[in-house]
């Protein structure tokens, strides 16, 4: 099967297709909101360090992600989606009382209660796709997903940016506020009638036990566990990454910070293309060799971040953009694939957690490196561990590849 067959295939999909369709609506307000919320803090603090932790907020909640997904197991998913979707609009509209340094903590409060809700909506989203997808097309719909989601990074930081030159924070706030509101309406009309865990669930533990489970699959599976310990070791780079991207664009390039939601948009462009290529090349190459291939790019757009040439700017960024989500596409893919549905919630989130987990961690640590720290520094450092990861997955493939093909003694 084609790489193009199995794209319309997934389209066609009336599940899939409405999925997409609520990550395309939600993730535009979110993808402004992320943006904006730096640019907000910045202007209202002055402070490059606060700024770099509105992101941090946004990824804290990643830390709960077994408890979090562990609702995706308990609930029917069509309905979480539907229910968190709305919470989320609702929590977004205090923001608009956001207007000085005094109530900056008020943002920050909001950005983490949006990070929590993201934490069981993907876990939702994910265990109710892998039971309504056909296990072949689950690569190319990650692909498409990932496509949907980061290609908001195209449009969506620079109209977050733009109307928050113009109208403000909060009008930035009411935005994602009515696109959480809208995608609750597209997931409402999801074609599917219940999809709760399944009735053969194993008899409920401690609750310890159970949220145990998931983290219990991945360390038990060849599979998941290489490419979920690449994952982590990834993001984590991707987090210093992250915090130090308004001390790059001010120190480095010499730009105001409303600049980054440029870098932004060009990382989203590289994310949109390997989100298409996504299904195709996971179809022809080892998931392991995929995903090194993306650090390797992704790592070289990092250490590329120590020159200042816009030029150099601007590949670096498509780079990060291209090479970061590979990992996470092969991982959640083989989640999915490897995964009983009664336990997938959890294991989604719990690998959605050991991967993002250390990103949240490297965002706070970041922000309190890019102060004392040159820049150029970081960038280097990181994009040399990104390399030197790269590796070791590649040689771990290569240990297997070996081993199948082995005669036997």
């Amino acid at each position: 099967m084609g790489g193009g067959s199995a794209v319309v295939r997934v389209l066609r999909d009336r599940t899939a297709g409405r999925c997409l369709a609520g990550v395309v609506v939600s993730g535009f307000g979110t993808s402004a909101l992320w943006l904006t919320a730096g640019i907000w803090v910045k202007s209202l603090t002055g402070s490059n360090s606060l700024a770099a932790l509105t992101v941090f907020a946004m990824w804290a909640p990643v830390l709960a992600g077994p408890a979090l997904g562990a609702l995706a197991d308990r609930m029917d998913r069509k309905v979480l989606l539907v229910r968190g979707n709305l919470v989320t609009a609702c929590l977004l509209v205090p923001l608009v009382l956001v207007d000085s340094g005094r109530t900056v903590w008020l943002l920050f409060a909001v950005l983490v209660l949006h990070g929590a809700s993201g934490v069981v909506l993907d876990a939702a989203e994910s265990a109710l796709v892998a039971g309504t997808v056909p296990a072949s097309l689950l690569a190319d719909f990650n692909g498409l997903r990932m496509t949907a989601n980061e290609g908001m990074k195209l449009v969506a930081p620079l109209a977050g940016a733009g109307l928050y030159v113009r109208f403000g924070g909060p009008a930035v706030a009411l935005l994602a506020s009515a696109t959480c509101a809208l995608a609750a309406l597209v997931f409402a009309r999801l074609p599917v009638r219940r999809t709760p865990a399944t009735p053969d669930s194993p008899p409920a533990g401690s609750w310890r036990d159970e949220l145990a489970a998931g983290l219990r699959r991945i360390r038990a599976s060849s599979v998941l566990r290489p490419l979920v310990t690449a994952g982590a070791a990834t993001m984590f780079l991707a987090g210093v990454n992250g915090a130090v991207t308004f001390a790059y664009v001010d120190e480095v390039l010499g730009r105001a910070p409303a600049y980054a939601g440029v870098l932004y948009a060009v990382q989203g462009a590289g994310s949109v293309a390997v989100g298409l290529l996504a299904g195709p090349l996971l179809r022809r190459l080892p998931e392991r060799v995929f995903a090194a291939g993306g650090i390797a790019v992704f790592a070289l757009g990092v250490g590329a971040r120590t020159v200042s040439p816009d030029a150099v700017a601007l590949a670096a960024s498509a780079a990060i953009g291209f090479g970061l989500p590979c990992v996470l596409i092969a991982a959640m893919t083989a989640v999915q694939r490897e995964t009983p549905d009664a336990v997938l919630g959890r294991t989604a989130a719990t690998a959605g957690s050991l991967m993002t987990a250390p990103n949240a961690v490297a965002l706070a640590l970041g922000a309190g490196l890019v102060a004392v720290v040159d820049v150029r520094v970081l960038t280097a450092a990181a994009g040399a561990a990104g390399v030197l990861a790269a590796m070791v997955l590649a040689a771990g493939a290569r240990r297997g590849r070996d081993a199948t093909t082995s005669p036997r003694a």
